[in-house]
């Protein structure tokens, strides 16, 4: 797991504790997770949205520039030939 992931964690259980230990009615409480788990839903979905947005751009980049590579080795290569 890396850094930013156990950094992510360890914020996530702290938050938790700290709420669970926070002066306010169970109510209250249970309104801010649920608000709190939807925001972090939300950033999550937003987040995954865009890596996959910047791989795809990077696999079809990775692919036009496999597609030329292939094309100047079979330029060369025929000019080779001749």
């Amino acid at each position: 797991m890396s850094s930013l992931a156990w950094f992510l964690t360890g914020a996530a259980i702290g938050a938790t504790v700290a709420i669970l230990y926070a002066p306010k009615s169970g109510k209250d409480t249970r309104k801010y997770l649920t608000r709190t788990a939807r925001q972090g839903k939300q950033a999550v979905a937003g987040t995954s949205k865009d890596i996959l947005d910047a791989s795809k751009e990077m696999f079809d980049r990775g692919r036009k520039l496999v597609d030329e590579a292939a094309e100047l080795f079979d330029h060369a290569r025929k000019m080779v030939k001749a």
